[in-house]
């Protein structure tokens, strides 16, 4: 059975909205987007790419899958994790009926945990969330992450999406690993704390 890991950038507390561009999600009046790039470093890049590469299959949001579908299909061809993100079967929640033109890219049905457990069940390896804020809530209410991977930048943004809504049940975690970056991100690795 595979496992559901979440690889994502937030700011010290905790946003995760619109990470690489203004435009990309401006939801809320957010206007702070494109924070991450100045903190992208040698390290950061080759973590990014060895958890793309290294996945069996991508599960995205709607937003994300777009803003990815628009690029990834053009860029170098060349890049492992290119090539990867390309070439892997790609999971898109959405509640509207769509096509799905990025090759490989299935919609998953009306009942997103269960098509969740399914498509994880059916795997060997790992199936990563990148991204993907609206997904994320569900997965989490649903108790369905195995592992996340944060990226901490070294930052406070003061508003924004968070990945851990306020109104949550709690959740213990047990930090499994831990490196910093040159530019001050923390790449912190959490899993599911034993009771």
């Amino acid at each position: 059975m595979g496992q559901l890991i979440v690889v994502n950038f937030v700011s010290l507390d905790g946003v995760m909205q619109s990470v690489l561009s203004a435009d990309e999600d401006r939801d809320g009046g957010f206007d702070h987007g494109g924070w991450v790039p100045p903190y992208v470093d040698a390290v950061v890049e080759r973590f990014m790419s060895e958890a793309t590469a290294g996945a069996a299959a991508l599960l995205l949001g709607r937003r994300t899958y777009d803003i990815f579908a628009a690029t990834w299909p053009y860029a170098d061809l060349g890049d492992p994790a290119v090539a990867a993100m390309n070439a892997m079967p790609k999971y898109v929640a959405s509640r509207t009926h769509r096509d799905l033109e990025w090759a490989n890219s299935t919609l998953l049905g009306a009942d997103l945990a269960q098509e969740v457990r399914r498509v994880t069940a059916a795997s060997d390896g790992e199936t990563v969330v990148l991204g993907s804020g609206g997904l994320l809530e569900t997965l989490i209410e649903h108790d369905l992450v195995d592992e996340y991977r944060l990226l901490v930048l070294p930052l406070v943004l003061g508003s924004g999406k968070r990945l851990f809504a306020p109104g949550k049940a709690p959740r213990r975690l047990t930090l499994t690993a831990t490196r910093p970056t040159p530019s001050g991100v923390l790449i912190n690795t959490y899993r599911h704390a034993e009771d």
